[in-house]
């Protein structure tokens, strides 16, 4: 037999034998883009992309080289697989900074943030259960649920972020169809892709909804840290230790290629996390974890984290002034921190479809339809700022005024499907975030 098998189609030798929960994954529209946007003619104002650029290089190669000449034994082999001790005390440290007490026995290190939510749905969910979301959501979160086979039921958002009223609603409703809730997924502070940030007082009647309602918080946190005049918001885990996970990572506040994050959850839930992370990894990378220990002894992490946010506050302030002067006919979130800002474009235009006529004007971003499970989100686009200069900032808004201009004409003249329906992008590449 000779040719390449085509996947997810007879010609594929093993089409039979798959499990059935993979039949609804594809590539995600971020991933698709990537191709694209990783050209450098285009700028990409789509892939969530840390400024490394902005790291103390020659710090990070020294506490790295000496960790290697003084404990290479230890870093390049296994480790434990909750984690090592000396690292969780550091996380715990860092977790201060939100208002979280915790103690180091309380931390699950994990391979990112992502792995963590991994194994939160898997202990969690069986086929059918649902999964409470922001409207929108995280892609990656997204993905993770539909592989195990969630119903992800998404609940409204204002610009202080999720909508208590709204969640009380829908999981009124869901109990009455009968349907089994397993936890409520949130992005708190700076969401992802939306840019608001919840208040206080809105995240304790949150809680209060689900402790009544016996529901779980999964609240994931990446960009708590990056608060653009400083202040950082007490985290959901620190007004309720009982019910919430919460989901930590080094990604955005050092760097993504150490694929080290965390959950702290409670004791019970710790355990199975665990026993969960050992079966699927054994354990986290060891040379990653000393690294990263290293790091944080030795150097002024704090200050990093404040040059982090000079660096993302400038960019910001670049795509709203652009915003604001090429996309008037547009509606957008003003971000206090974090990468992206939520674009909410007229009436008629579907994101989805333009992304190709965008492309081919050197622009990237990613399609709001991304960020649901149902499809909604035509009208939306998530534009990104942490890692184009301010420079390439302006002009990627210029290069999208210029195509959305062309967009609204054809539907002035031929109606709202004048654009064409929305359709999935193909451009298999690496993820991006």
């Amino acid at each position: 037999m000779s040719g390449k098998s085509a996947p997810g189609t007879r010609l594929d030798r093993w089409f039979g034998a798959y499990a059935a929960r993979t039949h609804g994954l594809k590539s995600s529209e971020t991933r698709a883009l990537f191709a694209v946007a990783s050209r450098p003619e285009v700028v990409s104002l789509a892939g969530g992309m840390p400024f490394l650029d902005a790291l103390p290089m020659e710090i990070i190669a020294k506490v790295t080289a000496d960790l290697i000449a003084t404990e290479g034994a230890v870093a390049l082999q296994y480790g434990n697989g909750q984690g090592h001790p000396v690292l969780r005390g550091h996380i715990t440290e860092v977790m201060a900074e939100e208002a979280i007490q915790a103690h180091p026995d309380d931390v699950v290190v994990t391979t990112g943030s992502q792995q963590a939510l991994d194994l939160v749905t898997r202990i969690f969910i069986d086929p059918g259960d649902v999964i409470l979301a922001e409207s929108p959501s995280y892609v990656g979160a997204l993905s993770v649920f539909k592989s195990y086979e969630a119903w992800v039921e998404h609940v409204p958002m204002d610009d202080d972020g999720l909508v208590p009223q709204a969640l009380q609603d829908a999981i009124s409703r869901l109990k009455a169809e009968g349907r089994r809730i397993k936890f409520l997924y949130t992005i708190p502070t700076f969401h992802n892709p939306a840019g608001v940030t919840m208040p206080v007082d809105r995240r304790a009647e949150v809680l209060d909804i689900c402790h009544r309602e016996k529901i779980l918080v999964v609240e994931d946190n990446p960009y708590g840290m990056l608060a653009f005049d400083g202040s950082i918001t007490p985290a959901m885990r620190s007004m309720d230790e009982e019910g919430v996970v919460y989901l930590g990572s080094f990604s955005k506040t050092l760097a993504p290629g150490y694929r080290t994050g965390w959950a702290v959850a409670p004791h019970a839930v710790r355990e199975k996390l665990v026993l969960a992370s050992e079966a699927s990894i054994l354990c986290p990378s060891h040379a990653s974890q000393l690294s990263i220990a290293a790091y944080l002894e030795t150097c002024d992490w704090r200050g990093q984290i404040a040059d982090y946010r000079d660096v993302y506050r400038i960019r910001c302030e670049a795509m709203l002034e652009s915003l604001e002067e090429y996309l008037p006919q547009c509606r957008w979130t003003v971000p206090k921190g974090g990468f992206y800002t939520w674009v909410t474009v007229p009436e008629g235009i579907n994101t989805n479809a333009m992304l190709p006529r965008a492309t081919t004007a050197l622009v990237a971003y990613v399609s709001g339809t991304a960020f649901y499970a149902d499809g909604q989100g035509s009208r939306h686009m998530r534009l990104s700022f942490c890692y184009p200069t301010p420079e390439r900032i302006r002009e990627g808004v210029r290069r999208l005024a210029g195509v959305l201009d062309k967009e609204i004409d054809l539907v002035a003249m031929f109606g709202p499907h004048a654009t064409g329906p929305g359709r999935d992008v193909h451009f298999p590449a690496p993820d991006i975030v």
